[in-house]
């Protein structure tokens, strides 16, 4: 009885770019939402940002993807790329580390955008709300890294 007066977090774009529906993403797991809910953005920045404060509960070693636990108890899984694990870390710098708290707006990963098309990889950015019962609107326009994307919890 006493969340409905918890102030609700708003989720900002991880990355200055395009916000596309999931459903647009050229990888079935993303695009049929087999891992949740969420958005993507096809990026124009290099640096992907914490879209929300909470704990980096995983930094794959590849540092292409990276889960987070918001303050509110909520997830959020950040993919860069397409089938870019295969790049083996090539291309990624990680800012963060697992465990470590982070406040909305955190840089967490640099990626070099140059290499990833270059090597022929999709650069897109999902954010996903696994175990979350959340539907997402579909909208697409231009956004910039840190800007509230309309999604709250």
């Amino acid at each position: 009885m006493f969340n409905l007066f918890k102030k609700k977090e708003v989720i900002t774009a991880p990355v200055a770019g395009t916000i596309i529906p999931l459903e647009e993403v050229k990888d079935p797991v993303f695009s049929q939402k087999m891992m949740g809910d969420g958005f993507a953005v096809v990026p124009s920045g290099q640096t992907v940002y914490a879209p929300m404060s909470g704990i980096i509960s995983v930094c794959f070693p590849t540092h292409h993807a990276i889960g987070m636990k918001m303050d509110n108890g909520a997830e959020v899984l950040i993919h860069i790329g397409i089938d870019t694990v295969k790049l083996g870390g090539e291309g990624f710098k990680a800012l963060v580390e697992q465990g470590q708290t982070i406040k909305q707006g955190d840089p967490l990963v640099h990626v070099d955008l140059n290499l990833l098309k270059t090597k022929g990889y999709d650069a897109t950015v999902m954010v996903v709300f696994p175990n979350q019962d959340i539907k997402v609107e579909k909208i697409t326009r231009t956004i910039k890294e840190n800007e509230s994307v309309g999604i709250k919890f």
